[in-house]
C-alpha cells in the first residue's frame, strides 16, 4: 500500500465496488467552511474512472473540481472520512492528502484508478462548482451517469457522451487536448479491512490521532 500522506488515521474499507446508494448527507455550514481549501494550481476538472483488473469494465466515476475551492464529487459512492464533510456526494476540504487517500481507497488487486487532469477556465470550474452542489444525492449505479451529465453541461465538454458505463466517458474525456491521464495500481487485498489514511487533520486543524471509523460497503 502507498504510504504517502502524513498524519495517521484507520478507515475501515470492506467489500467490493457494487454496493452504493443515495444518501441525504448535509454537513453543516461551520465543518464545510472549516475545511474549505483552494489549490495552489490553475483550476482543473479531474475525472476519475475505478476499472476492473479482471474484465476491464468500468466500475465507478468521481469528479474533482478545483477553482474557488477543491471538491470532490463521488455519486452513488462509499467513500468517506469523519475529517471530511459531505453534502449529497459532494466533499469538502480536498488536500492533496485526502485525493491520496481516494485513490487508494479504490486502487487494489481487483481494480484500478484512472485519473484524468484538465485546466479549464475560472468560469468552468465555478460552473462546475455550482453543478455538483445543486445535483442532489445519487442513486445506486447512477454514478457515471450524474458525472456525465453535470460535463455535458459545461462548455468544452459537450463531446463526452451521456453513459451509464465509466469507461465511455473515461475515453471521450481522454481525447480532450491537453488532459493527463495516471492509472494506479496497488497490491491490497479485494477485501481489505482498513486502509492507512495520513495528513487529513481534524476540523480545529490539530494534527488526528489515531482512528478507527466504519466505511459502508464499496
Amino acid at each position: 500500500m502507498r504510504r504517502i500522506l502524513t498524519f495517521l488515521a484507520l478507515v475501515a474499507a470492506i467489500g467490493g465496488l457494487g454496493a452504493c446508494g443515495a444518501d441525504n448527507v448535509w454537513a453543516p455550514d461551520e465543518q464545510v467552511e472549516a475545511v474549505r481549501y483552494q489549490d495552489d494550481g490553475p483550476p482543473t476538472l479531474t475525472l476519475f474512472t475505478v476499472i476492473s483488473n479482471r474484465s476491464g469494465a468500468g466500475a465507478h466515476s468521481g469528479l474533482m473540481v478545483s477553482g474557488s475551492q477543491r471538491v470532490l464529487f463521488d455519486p452513488a459512492g462509499t467513500w468517506n472520512h469523519p475529517y471530511l464533510p459531505e453534502r449529497h456526494d459532494v466533499h469538502f476540504g480536498i488536500t492533496d492528502a485526502a485525493v491520496d487517500f481516494y485513490v487508494d481507497y479504490h486502487a487494489r488487486v481487483t481494480y484500478n484508478v484512472v485519473r484524468q487532469d484538465i485546466v479549464v477556465s475560472p468560469e468552468v470550474a465555478e460552473m462546475a462548482l455550482r453543478l455538483v452542489q445543486e445535483n442532489g444525492p445519487v442513486a445506486k449505479a447512477m454514478c457515471s451517469t450524474s458525472v456525465t451529465a453535470i460535463l455535458r453541461q459545461l462548455p468544452g465538454f459537450e463531446s463526452i457522451p451521456q453513459s451509464a458505463f465509466p469507461k465511455r466517458p473515461m475515453k471521450a474525456f481522454g481525447q480532450l487536448p491537453g488532459v493527463v491521464e495516471t492509472v494506479t495500481y496497488d497490491d491490497d487485498p479485494d477485501e481489505n479491512g482498513y486502509i492507512l489514511a495520513r495528513g487529513i487533520a481534524r476540523l480545529d486543524g490539530v494534527e488526528a490521532e489515531i482512528w478507527q471509523a466504519d466505511a459502508a460497503e464499496q
